[in-house]
């Protein structure tokens, strides 16, 4: 099969998925990682639906946007997903015997559309990330119900390492002021 006949299948397994205009954020739950799509990537991921060719979506993109679009640009997002485990299955992205470089200067200088960009960020544990008040509890040590050892560090007002775990729950103690 031809490259551009390989039909990519966007991962909605494990996401949490908020579109916005002009943008779609994507939380992975497996790995806490944050990824915010920018309308070219969020077009491109959003057509990938195992029906379409890149091709196709090739067609689709410049359909939308009222004239041609280069190949090149729906291989950059595709890229980029892949590169950030937005696919189902990994799809080699053919920039047609171009570097990844060459690519994106030969679409930046054709293209009034904006290059797809995947912006990703590791989100905070839900322990490192939990607060607590002064002397309160607050369930972020230990895991899945499991105790943390007595004396433990946790993180407390935010700060990792700030409180101590009780050893009997799964319970940061926090010192007082």
């Amino acid at each position: 099969m031809h490259k551009s006949q390989e039909k990519p299948v966007a991962r909605k397994e494990g996401l949490v998925i908020q579109e916005m205009t002009g943008e779609v954020l994507v939380y992975d739950l497996e790995t806490n990682k944050a990824h915010c799509l920018n309308e070219t990537a969020a077009f491109v991921w959003n057509a990938c639906d195992g029906n379409r060719s890149v091709a196709d979506i090739t067609k689709l993109f410049g359909n939308q946007a009222g004239k041609p679009i280069e190949e090149n640009l729906v291989w950059l997002a595709i890229d980029q997903l892949n590169e950030n485990n937005l696919l189902a299955k990994e799809l080699k992205a053919n920039f047609n015997d171009q570097t990844r470089r060459e690519a994106i200067k030969k679409i930046g200088m054709a293209a009034v559309i904006a290059l797809p960009i995947v912006a990703s960020l590791v989100a905070p544990s839900a322990v490192s990330a939990a607060t607590c008040s002064n002397n309160a509890n607050v369930d972020n040590c230990g895991s899945q119900g499991n105790p943390c050892p007595n004396g433990t560090p946790c993180a407390c007002q935010g700060i990792p390492g700030a409180g101590t775990c009780n050893g009997t729950a799964t319970t940061c103690i926090c010192p007082g002021p």
